[in-house]
């Protein structure tokens, strides 16, 4: 009878669904459910402790709030957008790429933490499109990597929308807050490293966006070889255009100024120059080093394994959000019309981070001493005309 009558008194207090309420999560929690309310949703002046122990205590009851309950109270969906828009003229499925896929789990995840929920939105910029965006009901959107004078961004927050941006944008981008990584540090890193195992004439595959990515690292080569003295070696194409890359590795490779080392700012440049290297019979990393910007853990089993430099998605998704976040609820604590403003002219001085990279050394930009002495730099040999 003791047993039986402590289980009911266990399960007295549950809804009959057996999800925990907020009445739940503030009788556990031995606190008001305006401060539950408060802990949860960012508001009120809690001290911090307090709001990390509602939230322990939520996040053991399996509380989440109601969506359309919160939509009531706030007037917010609790939906934000996420897409990219450097190649919004062009079909692109961002998603297939390992940057973005961590970038937008981390994103997801983060949003879930907080009670949101993450959109995935057309990455272009058609007329048509906005349509699309205009049916759903958006609290805010991270935007990764805008192109400068970026249409999307200019119409969303001209709608009062606050926007946090992936990528740091062109001054006159008026977004709320942004996220990035020191290109231009890590660039010159990795230029250092593969001078370092004795390349003596380093290339660049870059693109012909115009989103501070690409533009900070191409700016960031052309200056490393200013200072040492070495003439550029580079190719450009458009990098949504996944052949497009193969054929730049290989002009890249067939000009007569071949370089011994290439640093490939996207994904696929990676087996892209080692292809292109069979084809003209170069060993690497013998006769040509190689290192790409990739999230893919295939680079880890290729022969050999590619070095790659890790942009860290993962942080950026998270604290992007968390930014996002935070502004649209500063933002629900005033009227729309007032956050409207209030929105355009917090854009004019956003906030920003910048995110650690890392250069995972692999075989392909690591030559021994005894290669590096006898390494010179020679022209192509021509592949047969049906390798091509």
């Amino acid at each position: 009878m003791t047993a039986a009558k402590h289980q009911v008194t266990r399960s007295a207090g549950r809804r009959p669904s057996g999800r925990a309420g907020i009445r739940d999560v503030a009788a556990a929690a031995g606190v008001s459910i305006t401060t539950v309310s408060d802990a949860l949703n960012g508001k009120g002046r809690l001290p911090d402790a307090t709001r990390r122990h509602v939230r322990s205590v939520a996040d053991r009851l399996g509380y989440r709030p109601s969506a359309a309950a919160r939509t009531l109270r706030t007037g917010k969906s609790g939906l934000i957008g996420l897409t990219v828009t450097t190649y919004g003229e062009e079909p692109f499925t961002f998603t297939e790429f390992a940057y973005f896929a961590e970038m937008a789990r981390a994103a997801t995840s983060a949003a879930l933490a907080r009670g949101y929920a993450l959109v995935i939105l057309p990455a272009t910029s058609h007329h048509r499109d906005f349509d699309v965006w205009s049916n759903v009901a958006l609290d805010g959107t991270v935007v990764i990597d805008p192109a400068d004078h970026d249409p999307v961004v200019t119409e969303l927050v001209r709608q009062g929308i606050p926007v946090v941006s992936d990528g740091r944008p062109d001054a006159a981008l008026p977004v709320t807050a942004w996220v990035d990584n020191d290109h231009e540090a890590a660039v010159l890193g990795l230029l250092d490293h593969l001078a370092g195992s004795g390349a003596r004439r380093i290339g660049l595959l870059t693109g012909t966006s115009t989103d501070t990515y690409t533009r900070l690292s191409t700016t960031a080569y052309l200056s490393w070889c200013e200072r040492v003295g070495q003439e550029p070696v580079y190719e450009a194409y458009p990098a949504h255009d996944p052949c497009a890359g193969a054929v730049a590795a290989d002009r890249l490779l067939a000009r007569p100024d071949r370089p011994d080392a290439v640093y490939g700012l996207f994904d696929p440049n990676g087996t892209d120059l080692l292809a292109a290297a069979r084809r003209y019979g170069l060993r690497v990393p013998d006769d040509l080093l190689v290192v790409c910007c990739s999230e893919s853990p295939v680079y880890a089993t290729t022969e050999p394994p590619i070095t790659t430099l890790s942009l860290k998605p993962g942080r950026i998704g998270s604290t992007v959000v968390q930014l996002l976040i935070d502004a649209i609820e500063r933002a629900g604590e005033r009227g729309r019309e007032h956050d409207r403003e209030r929105v355009r002219t917090a854009a004019r001085v956003p906030s920003h981070q910048l995110m650690p990279t890392e250069l995972i050394v692999r075989a392909s930009s690591q030559r021994t001493a005894h290669r590096i002495a006898r390494t010179t730099v020679t022209a192509p040999r021509t592949p047969p005309p049906g390798d091509r």
